[in-house]
């Protein structure tokens, strides 16, 4: 408690001149008199500071006393170098500043000593110490303690009363972690496992004056926790230059930086991810401060004793935390009812009122056990009295509350009054105290230092006297005698005092007015204190002063012993110092009724855990002021889960005791509802107490404890833990019920509702309403519970219980300390209970530990409740361990919640300090059936035929035809090597064949694993007796493969029986791989295999259409077969894809590919698990680990080629239809486009343009084109033809068929049965006919399609045909400047071939298995070739087209590609219908001939996001559909969307009307061309984008949780996309929508149109989207490279290059630019290009060339830069500079929007040149 008066402002302007006066004229006179201080400065010659060159970060400051200036500093021997700013240090020091080391010993193997030498040079401050003492002792494997101190003479040593009783037992020499440096002195601590640098004090001098001493370290990270004590805002330190004083002050915890109540040198540092950490303590208790700064460092300033530190080693931050406890004392164990909740406040003005309040909460029924007094129960606030007439009962008031079982504290100062009691009676305590001379005195040693504290005068007991000590403990127990309490709260024990020193004021001296004074509060030494020269038996006040607290706990607990005998007690003191909880709690001050003092008490815990006193809390609803309901019933919530929960207020401000409110209020039934589950939880809570009494861990602990690998909970401080397993999730903020929360990565249940949270390793918005608070139970906990009860008397007696949350595995663990919660030293004596408790494997332990107590309540275990229990029971069993007994529970004592997933088992009666086990048997999970019959005919009879079981199944799609768990392979040799593995393995023949007809199964196998990379392995299973197919796509594989185990990410294990592989991710443990599972079958036609998911979350497989990205688990089966068929549902597209992405719960990411390209298809399953069958071939996995969403891709485009460099043309927006009636059509659309002045780089033709649709032929309609094509070209336009592979055979003469012909290029039969070509049928027509479009489709083919061959383009030859027809075309008809590739799949008119009857084995047509494929029924030959038709091999091998259909449009596609550049010497583009894995080195893709529907529009963007994971950047859809009339609403929002896709082209077909932009209103038009703008704006990012696509693999569209994969949301999200990491794309895709539900990832966003700022991160937004807008948000942290937008590419190339920066939350940026002459040919292979790079920081952009080849005809100059997120300060002047030349360029700057704009066309300055940008504000 503190009395509220502004510090420091009481003395005279006039007093304080003089005071400064007199201390400036003495200085002056002792700088020119030369006179010595304390010690004498020697040095004489002249000093030259030799000045590092080191960044800003590491300076260490040489000023940090006001007044520096260049003349100042030099006369230091500082460096002198101002910034403009003033937090860097501008005078900091040289390298030739410190001490140096004369000698080293090294006694033992565990220390080292060294004999320090001052260097000559300046001093700071005066009164240098020359000679030092170093000495350094490693005290234990994880403790290193060294000690600075003066050669010559003693100084003050802080007398712990802990650590002088701690011995040394070291294993390890200290040179493994101690190395000192010569010259100048220095040491560098290390870990001495990995020997990372920990503290390294070689950045900074060592100063050793008699009252100056200062040490800098360097850190390794800057997640430093700690210091204090003080009001940290936030858990993790700023290191930005914040300085902290540390010296103990009766203050207020307002928010400020200043010193508070105790004094804790030491802090918690996290080195990474690894969650090895280590520990630094100061023992030194004279006034200082710590400095943190951005290096990261430190710097420690005291201002006396010795530098005497201990560093502490852990591999945990927990275990540093047990460390430094071991070091000064682990806690006390609070009895147990002081966990309960406690009222108090100052001024209740008479005992009627303070049980009027007692009352009033007892009749409303709050968990309640302790009542305070303050002061005001003193007679006129003297301690040892009782105010006689408004408290006259006080002596019968403990009893009163003994009868409902609560008890009683009060308060005690240490001020001790001078004047008479009432009546002018003696007052006795002050009078023994005086004969006793128990007063601190003052410097003169005799007479008794006078101060004025609450009662008036006062004098300070001396508690480090023992005169003292035996005073107060028999003033305790005189008064305890008269006034029955059951426990003592010490305050005001700083010393406080509100007189500035004493009565009398302080002498000038340099312990009242030192050389440096530590920026403490007032920055006088003793402000509201004791003057410094006043003396203890432990020392000058100086020195002692942060020791007032802790000596007044040691004295105060000789007291409690004293007259509490074995009972326990409590303390609670407001000072302390490290040590103090061994033997009392604290509380957090004299906070307010405000929102900031309840967040800021998060902190403060966390802090005293690291401090050693677990036993803290804040005065619930605020100390000052008055609480509003809203803020007192928030606090109530979470001051429910304070260790120390008490609600306490000041005098004079409205009661807030929880009654006080209303007995019916939400406040009363909140504050009722938590703390009966803070009582069911005291148990935990008190075991939570032992183990920090035992082993030193943190009752409240931070999430970073639990989590450090996750570096999302290096900064969590506004929610906490109960050790490990109950995280409190608060809310800390006014008219919110939304609080946004981490859910770190565990299994996590609601502790209300019980359920299992889905979220993991994410933010969350919780809910939280006016009664609630957020309460989670972490999977893996077992926690002991009690029925609750209004006191902890009564609830002690009540029967216990446990609840069990299950985690991943299914098991869990906890225990239990139990003793009479009242006894002192319950552990030592043995007085207690202990129990382990386990879960696993089905068996639930109760196992008694230790057993040294019996309760008298005959307390019994009546409840468990098991969390995470989805299916019931068949039984229970508990069994008595001591007596072997077992009984099975009736099944009226168990209940099962199946929604919920919660097992109940009620009525237990397991005694107390008995063990037990339970055991239960599940039904068994429906969930782990493998299909044994995926055909639609399943019956009986047909499953048991396969071997397999038959067991109807209630649940929706559930098999009832399942294999046995051993059907499959056994393995029966297996050789491994450090690059992999051979396994053989042999068909399990117990179950006999698979029964498919026609596909024996193969009984031998071989199993070859290759660890290729330490990301990639390679699986392959095959036939090792027989040659099968394998698919020719070559893969790029390193020549080497990883053999070092350690460098591999993934380990493999082999399952014997079934065969199955396993891989696991070593970093987590997760099983990513694995295929021990039954069902493995390799036949000659049939293969399968099945896998367990490492999670709910898989992406990819294609090519179809899938109605979400992440696919939907529950028995869902897809098709690959690459096929002519429109998108839709469950229906097999264009291309083959088995390649899926894996999101773990962890949120790492992995890849697989199997490498096969016969028709197949997967199928998943809930449990979860993956099923493939595929019709041929072979298995071969590659699986790559990431472990992130984005380096999966690059690390599977590296295997199978990065996508292509699209030519900088084919960026822009493409206009295509079927059905172009003649070229003029195409030249009226041109000059509409350009009169609506929309942006337009492409034109196409589409088959209309072809006589008769014969490839190469141009139609006579379209006799113009060539002419219009040149002059649109010309004008920079480029175009773009359609070709097909199928060729007619059915002309007189066409020169493509007869020179394919000669050349032998088409597919044909085999030889053996008769080698002719395999007719078909696609769009060219016969000669001579006209065709009648309104007869059906299959008569129109019958009666006008030719006969087409097909190209074999696996074929040399093909591909030198192929490149001759294409030149011809080039040269002889029309120019191009790309080509598109359709029907490729192949796409046949008819079945197989002309007629339908396909030669050869019909199997192959119709296998015996058949995947869910279109028109199944049809066979695989429907709508393409005969699976019987040879095709050969570039290496001459013949193949069926039943084997490489699938790759039909990927050998189709390079030959193409290579002819496009061969021929127009340009890089040009190819976009192709049917791909395969690596299809895109060479094509782009478009997503088919989509539907014009409102649905399209969103399953494009997840179309574009599969096809970047399959390494295919360029695509898009057809914007606003293909087939069907678009509507106006539709389109539109459609051309907004398609504006960016990366292949962004609006196509729609024959028959159905225009859509094009110019086809609809002016309104259209407009909204067409200002998204079109944009994009233009926008292509040089997206440019770079494809480069970085080119060169790294990266994706180019990019769904959001590739950024942002620890948020868990946004592995759902596929209505939002991103290019890149930086421009989110939000568009409207519903009918009549003007508001578009939006989720903004965790980064700071502006909007594109405004550039603000719009402070929404981590929630779903209603984003305002009219029917002209699409919403477009780019990230903080980005620099965005953009030109002016013009018709076409050309144009807008031209034009210079702007900029947007983007910046963070910490003012940074960073991007960069890739710029070539858009089309060349391997212009990066060539090294033909620019890239540049740009980070802004602070005030300034920078961009460095990273390479230059670049043209000058293609240089650019640097444009318009606009930086968002400025700032609200007016910045006047940006300077750009280049080289040695500086241009001033005049900034427009909006504070509204805080978007400053500069253009810097005039200056042409060349983006190729690296420049500077800086800017600065008019303040």
């Amino acid at each position: 408690m503190g009395k509220r008066r502004f510090s420091g402002l009481e003395v005279s302007l006039m007093v304080m001149f003089t005071l400064m006066s007199i201390a400036a004229i003495t200085l002056i006179i002792l700088y020119a008199t030369g006179e010595p201080g304390v010690r004498e400065d020697e040095t004489t010659t002249a000093f030259i500071p030799q000045c590092p060159s080191i960044s800003l970060a590491e300076r260490v400051d040489c000023f940090p006393d006001a007044g520096a200036s260049k003349q100042q500093c030099e006369k230091r021997g500082c460096c002198w170098s101002p910034r403009d700013e003033r937090n860097v240090p501008w005078c900091f020091f040289p390298k030739n500043h410190g001490y140096t080391v004369e000698s080293v010993k090294t006694p033992s193997s565990h220390v080292i000593e060294a004999h320090l030498k001052r260097m000559e040079s300046p001093s700071l401050f005066g009164a240098d110490v020359h000679e030092l003492t170093f000495h350094a002792e490693m005290q234990t494997d994880r403790r290193l303690r060294f000690k600075i101190s003066d050669a010559k003479s003693k100084r003050f040593e802080v007398p712990h009363e802990h650590i002088a009783s701690l011995t040394s037992n070291p294993s390890s020499p200290i040179s493994s972690t101690l190395q000192l440096t010569e010259k100048p002195f220095g040491l560098t601590v290390r870990r001495k496992e990995n020997q990372k640098v920990l503290f390294d004090t070689t950045m900074g001098p060592l100063v050793f004056a008699d009252q100056y001493l200062q040490l800098s370290a360097k850190l390794p990270s800057h997640n430093i926790y700690g210091l204090g004590e003080h009001v940290h805002r936030n858990y993790r330190h700023d290191t930005y230059w914040k300085t902290w004083p540390i010296f103990t002050r009766d203050a207020f915890p307002n928010g400020g930086t200043h010193n508070l109540y105790g004094h804790y040198p030491f802090f918690l540092c996290l080195e990474d991810e690894s969650g090895k950490s280590f520990g630094v303590f100061l023992m030194n208790s004279n006034a200082m401060e710590v400095t943190l700064q951005p290096a990261p460092a430190v710097t420690y300033r005291t201002i006396g004793g010795v530098l005497d530190f201990y560093i502490l080693f852990g591999d945990t931050p927990e275990q540093v935390v047990q460390e430094f406890l071991e070091l000064i004392g682990r806690p006390v164990i609070p009895p147990y009812w002081s966990l309960g909740f406690q009222l108090s406040r100052w001024d209740y003005g008479t005992l009627a009122e303070v049980k009027k309040t007692v009352e009033r909460n007892r009749a409303v029924g709050i968990p309640y056990d302790i009542q305070y007094t303050d002061i005001d129960y003193m007679e006129h606030k003297k301690d040892f009295t009782y105010d006689r007439v408004n408290f006259t009962d006080l002596p019968q008031f403990a009893d009163y509350l003994h009868e409902k079982g609560q008890r009683y504290i009060l308060i005690l100062d240490p001020a001790i009054a001078t004047s008479k009691r009432v009546g002018n009676a003696p007052y006795e305590a002050y009078d023994r105290g005086e004969a006793k001379k128990a007063w601190v005195t003052e410097s003169d040693g005799k007479t008794p230092l006078l101060g004025e504290v609450w009662p008036g005068e006062t004098v300070f007991p001396d508690y480090t006297s023992q005169n003292c000590i035996d005073w107060w403990v028999d003033e305790y127990e005189r008064f305890s005698r008269e006034i029955k309490h059951d426990a003592l709260w010490i305050d005001m024990n700083e010393v406080a005092n509100f007189k500035k020193g004493s009565t009398k004021g302080c002498v000038d001296n340099n312990l009242n007015y030192p050389p440096y004074t530590p920026k403490i509060l007032d920055e006088v030494m003793y402000s509201k204190t004791l003057c410094m020269d006043a003396k203890q038996a432990w020392g000058t006040h100086y020195d002692v002063h942060s020791l007032y607290g802790y000596s007044m706990v040691l004295a105060t607990e000789k007291a409690l012993q004293h007259v509490y005998g074995e009972n326990r007690t409590l303390m609670l003191t407001r000072s302390s110092f490290p040590g103090v909880g061994k033997y009392s709690g604290h509380w957090l001050g004299d906070n307010a009724a405000n929102w900031n003092d309840i967040k800021w008490a998060i902190p403060g815990m966390l802090e005293f855990g690291l401090f050693g006193i677990p036993y803290i809390g804040a005065d619930i609803c605020g100390f000052f002021d008055d609480s509003s309901e809203e803020l007192c019933r928030r606090w109530m919530q979470v001051g429910a889960f304070y260790p120390f929960s008490r609600n306490h207020n000041a005098q004079g401000y409205k009661p807030q005791d929880p009654a006080a409110y209303g007995a019916q209020s939400t406040l009363v039934r909140t504050s009722k509802h938590y703390l009966m589950i803070r009582y069911t939880l005291l148990p935990y809570l008190y075991t939570l107490f032992y183990k920090a009494h035992t082993t030193g861990e943190t009752v409240v602990r931070p999430v970073m404890h639990e989590f450090y690998t996750d570096s999302a909970t290096w900064t969590v401080d506004r929610q906490f833990l109960w050790g490990r397993h109950l995280l409190i999730t608060p809310v800390l903020d006014p008219g919110v019920d939304t609080v946004h929360a981490y859910i770190p990565d565990a299994v996590w249940y609601d502790y209300e509702t019980m359920e299992r949270v889905t979220n993991r390793k994410t933010w969350v918005d919780m809910y939280l309403p006016a009664e609630k608070l957020g309460l989670h139970i972490r999977g893996g906990a077992i926690l002991p519970t009690q029925k609750p009860d209004v006191t902890t008397t009564a609830s002690r007696r009540n029967p216990m219980g446990l609840i069990v949350a299950l985690d991943d595995r299914n098991q869990a663990s906890g225990e239990l300390f139990w003793d009479d919660g009242d006894s002192r030293d319950t552990v030592k004596s043995g007085n207690h209970i202990h129990y382990q408790f386990s879960a696993i494997y089905g068996v639930l332990t109760l196992q008694v530990k230790h057993n040294g107590y019996s309760d008298p309540a005959n307390i019994m275990f009546e409840d468990i409740t098991i969390l995470g229990f989805p299916d019931p029971p068949t039984h229970v069993n508990v069994t008595h361990v001591e007596t072997s007994s077992t009984t099975q529970l009736p099944n009226s004592n168990i209940q099962h919640d199946a929604a919920k997933e919660v097992l109940f088992l009620k009525g237990l009666s397991l005694k107390l300090g008995e063990s037990y086990a339970l055991r239960w048997d599940v039904v068994e999970e429906e969930y782990q059936r493998f299909d044994c019959h995926p055909e639609e005919d399943a019956d009986e009879a047909k499953c048991k035929a396969k071997g397999c079981i038959w067991k109807p199944s209630n649940l929706e799609k559930v098999p009832w035809c399942f294999y046995p768990k051993d059907y499959g392979y056994t393995v029966t040799r297996t050789q491994e090597t450090s690059s992999g593995m051979t396994v053989d393995i042999t068909r399990n023949s117990k179950y006999g064949s698979s029964r498919l007809v026609g596909s024996p199964d193969i009984n031998t196998l071989r199993v070859e694993i290759r660890y290729h990379t330490s990301d990639m392995l390679q699986f392959k299973i095959w036939d090792p007796t027989t040659e099968r197919y394998e698919v020719p796509v070559p893969l790029s594989v390193p020549a080497t493969p990883e053999t070092d185990e350690n460098k591999r990410n993934y380990k493999v294990h082999i399952t014997d029986n079934p065969f199955g592989i396993q891989v696991t991710r070593k970093s987590t443990g997760t099983k990513i791989w694995d295929s021990s599972l039954p069902g493995f079958t390799f036949s000659d036609m049939f293969i399968q295999v099945s896998t367990r998911l490492s999670s709910q979350f898989v992406y990819g497989f294609g090519e179809t259409e899938h109605p979400t990205f992440k696919h939907d688990l529950n028995y869902h089966t897809w098709g690959m077969f690459s096929k002519d068929q429109p998108p839709g549902y469950k229906m097999n597209c264009y291309g083959v894809h088995p390649f899926y992405m894996g999101l773990e719960t962890t949120s790492d990411a992995h890849g697989v590919l199997l490498l096969n390209s016969n028709a197949m298809d997967v199928t998943f399953q809930p449990t979860p698990a993956l099923t493939y069958r595929t019709l041929g071939g072979i298995l071969d996995f590659y699986m790559v680990l990431g472990p992130k969403p984005e380096e999966v891709v690059q690390q599977y485009t590296e295997l199978i080629g990065r996508p292509v460099l699209p030519a900088y043309w084919s960026l822009g927006f493409q206009l295509c239809r079927y059905g172009y009636a003649n070229e003029t059509e195409i030249s009226d659309l041109y000059r509409d486009m350009k009169a609506a002045k929309i942006p337009y780089d492409v034109q196409y033709a589409d088959i209309d343009y072809m006589e008769r649709q014969l490839d190469f032929v141009l139609d006579p309609e379209f006799d113009g084109l060539p002419a219009l094509v040149d002059s649109m070209r010309d004008e920079g336009m480029r175009f773009i033809f359609i070709l097909d592979p199928a060729i007619s055979g059915n002309e007189t003469y066409y020169p493509a068929f007869e020179r394919g012909k000669e050349a032998d290029v088409f597919i044909k039969w085999p030889q053996n049965l008769g080698g002719d070509i395999v007719w078909g049928k696609v769009w060219p027509d016969f000669p001579n006919v006209t065709v009648d479009e309104s007869l059906d489709w299959d008569t129109q083919v019958e009666k006008y399609r030719a006969f087409t061959a097909f190209p074999d383009f696996f074929r040399k030859q093909t591909a030198d045909w192929w490149h001759r027809e294409i030149a011809d075309f080039y040269h002889n008809v029309t120019k191009f400047d790309g080509i598109w590739i359709d029907m490729n799949e192949p796409a046949s008119f008819v079945h197989g071939t002309v007629g339908g009857v396909c030669l050869g084995n019909e199997l192959l047509e119709f296998p015996p298995y058949m995947p869910p494929l279109e028109s199944k029924h049809l066979g695989l030959k429907h709508k393409t070739l005969c699976m019987n038709s040879e095709q050969i091999l570039s290496d001459g091998k013949k193949v069926r087209h039943y084997d490489v259909h699938n790759l039909y449009g990927w050998s189709h596609t390079e030959p193409t590609y290579n002819a496009l550049l061969s021929v127009t010497e340009k890089r040009g583009i190819v976009v192709t219908r049917s791909t395969y894995p690596s299809s895109g080195k060479w094509a782009g893709h478009w997503l088919g001939d989509n539907f014009s529907g409102w649905d399209q529009l969103y399953k494009s963007i997840i179309g574009m996001m599969e096809f970047s994971l399959f390494g295919i950047s360029y695509t898009g859809a057809d914007i606003c559909g293909f087939f069907n009339p678009a509507e106006y609403e539709m389109c539109l929002r459609w051309m907004q969307l398609g504006a960016f896709y990366p292949y962004s082209r609006n196509h729609n077909g024959k028959g159905y009307p225009r859509q094009d932009p110019v086809a609809w209103d002016e309104n259209f038009a407009i909204a067409s061309k200002d998204v079109l703008n944009i994009r233009y704006t926008l292509l040089p990012y997206l440019y770079t984008l494809m480069f970085e696509a080119h060169t790294k693999g990266s994706t180019v569209v990019r769904p959001l949780l590739h950024e942002f994969v620890d948020d868990k949301t946004t592995w759902d999200i596929h209505k939002q996309f991103l290019w890149g990491p930086a421009l989110l794309i939000t568009a409207a895709l519903d009918e009549g929508v003007r508001n578009v539900d939006g989720y903004v990832p965790d980064a700071r966003w502006y909007d594109y149109h405004t550039a603000k700022d719009i402070g929404v991160r981590r929630k779903m937004v209603k984003m305002p989207t009219p029917l002209d807008h699409i919403n477009l948000h780019i990230r903080g942290g980005y620099i965005i490279p953009w030109q002016q937008p013009e018709l076409n590419t050309r144009g807008s190339r031209r034009n210079p290059l702007g900029l947007i920066v983007a910046l963070s939350d910490s003012g940074t940026a960073q991007g960069s630019f890739f710029w070539d002459d858009g089309e060349g040919i391997d212009t990066v292979q060539k090294k033909l290009y620019l890239l540049t790079s740009f980070t802004a920081t602070g005030n300034n952009l920078t961009s460095k060339i990273e390479h230059n080849g670049l043209a000058a005809a293609d240089r650019l100059n640097l444009g318009v830069v606009k930086v968002w997120g400025a700032g609200s300060v007016k910045i006047t002047t940006v300077t750009l500079t280049v080289g040695e030349t500086s241009h001033t360029l005049t900034p427009e700057h909006n504070l509204d929007t805080q978007e400053m704009v500069v253009d810097a066309t005039s200056e042409s300055v060349g983006v190729d040149q690296s420049f500077t940008m800086t800017w600065s504000t008019s303040a």
